[in-house]
């Protein structure tokens, strides 16, 4: 399998070296050159465990001998705490499926585990170094970390916006301190965060002198991860109700985790809707409800992984939008650049995308709702999705409700929603007791670029 830019202005390159490279040369995304249809497969698939289940999908998009990949799969997963690694709650009308049981307690970690034994195999392989730059909104960073810490030939630079992520967020990250992790904390907002590491990707020279590499969900391999559990979970429950089709709801801020669900029913998932649910900050949101993706202020909420106005995976679904046209792309991209603003006709896309965003009062109302009726916590995150699914209920498709945190980790918000102090993992509890490390620096690209330089040593 070959993978190309979605700005057409790079020759098709092989898994490998798409991973390596994370965002193309030219600035654009990367894709596969084609998405198998895996549709006769999926019954058979419906009985496997979820590494097995990983490996089958994961085989159709690399290049990566079996035995090497089993073994990957199996490294990534077995920190998990659940055997299942994702399981489903049935909570009335809805499945939660639960995609917190790794490391780091947030979804993230189902693709950063596997992203960092990736690199690490393929640094063996190769030699050289990497030198992984990641800007988070919250959970990207400390699974970014803990996929990269103690590495040899690795180091990682994760960006997060300074006092704009959750204490335990914060926390999970500033307490590693292995010599190879370095955390900057940005006098600015994720959006600030992400275009610095962009530009600096777009720094071809840069980049090269100073081996970088991205954990972002810019990177393919990152949402390739993400599929497997959008295949898993809508093969378990259709077993399990009997239904044709389901529907999945989704919270989300960069469009990453949600177009790893477009890409599964692609390869033929039994998914009927994709919920797209978004907090107050809800440029996709407005984007599938009438075409416009257009630039706003970026609301500090208490979904703060959420909190972002430019979500950079949104251009991998517009490359298949209009008509997989690589021209196109670029010059929208061009024009939203210049003006903060497009329009593309969402109806382009098929009907598969619903969406609706959630307010603050909203979302502390679903958290006290559901665990009031179902004594089952949600954090903020997966809150919002549960409200927005709420508008999108079909008896005869089943709604998945993806929980993407571990309430602990936003233990304000939670004791806000219903009155006491009930959120918590020991994990979580003992981290305020450890030492931790980070750097302030200004939203400045040259700051950022010279941290590093000073760094890797060059």
């Amino acid at each position: 399998m070959k993978y190309f830019s979605t700005r057409g202005g790079i020759e098709p390159v092989s898994f490998e070296d798409a991973v390596i490279m994370g965002q193309g040369r030219d600035g654009g995304l990367l894709l596969p050159e084609s998405v198998p249809d895996l549709s006769g497969e999926m019954d058979a698939f419906a009985a496997l465990g979820y590494q097995d289940l990983a490996v089958e999908l994961l085989r159709a998009f690399t290049d990566i001998p079996d035995a090497v990949l089993r073994d990957l799969v199996s490294h990534s997963y077995a920190t998990f705490d659940d055997p299942e690694v994702v399981p489903l709650k049935k909570l009335d009308a809805l499945y939660i499926l639960e995609l917190f049981h790794g490391p780091t307690l947030a979804f993230k970690d189902l693709a950063l585990q596997f992203l960092g034994n990736l690199f690490e195999s393929i640094l063996v392989q190769r030699g050289g170094e990497l030198n992984i730059v990641t800007a988070t909104s919250g959970d990207t960073g400390s699974a970014a970390i803990y996929g990269a810490r103690g590495r040899a030939a690795m180091r990682i630079f994760v960006l997060h916006p300074h006092r704009r992520v959750s204490r335990s967020q914060e926390l999970q990250m500033t307490t590693v301190l292995d010599e190879n992790v370095h955390n900057i904390a940005i006098e600015g907002t994720f959006d600030d965060c992400q275009a610095i590491v962009k530009s600096m990707f777009n720094d071809l020279e840069f980049k090269d002198a100073h081996s970088l590499g991205s954990a972002n969900s810019i990177n393919w391999a990152r949402v390739l991860a993400q599929v497997v559990y959008y295949v898993f979970a809508s093969l378990r429950v259709r077993r399990e109700s009997g239904a044709d089709r389901v529907r999945v709801a989704v919270p989300t801020g960069n469009f990453g985790n949600i177009f790893a669900g477009y890409l599964a029913v692609r390869l033929g998932a039994p998914i009927a809707k994709l919920v797209l649910a978004t907090n107050e900050n809800d440029i996709l949101s407005r984007f599938f409800n009438s075409g416009e993706y257009s630039l706003g202020e970026v609301h500090a909420t208490i979904s703060p992984s959420m909190d972002i106005q430019v979500s950079s995976n949104f251009e991998r679904y517009l490359y298949y939008v209009v008509g997989e046209d690589t021209a196109r792309v670029s010059e929208l991209m061009e024009e939203f650049k210049r003006n903060g603003s497009i329009r593309v006709d969402p109806s382009a896309g098929g009907d598969l995308f619903v969406a609706g965003s959630g307010s603050t009062e909203a979302t502390l109302a679903t958290i006290r709702d559901v665990y009031e009726k179902e004594s089952y916590l949600l954090d903020p995150h997966s809150a919002v999705g549960v409200d927005v699914a709420g508008r999108f209920l079909d008896a005869d498709e089943p709604m998945i409700c993806l929980a993407t945190a571990h309430p602990a980790k936003f233990g304000e918000a939670i004791r806000d929603a219903v009155g006491d102090d009930v959120a918590h993992h020991p994990g979580l509890d003992a981290l305020s007791e450890r030492e931790n490390r980070m750097d302030v620096l200004p939203a400045d690209e040259d700051a950022v670029k010279n941290f590093i330089a000073g760094k890797v040593g060059i």
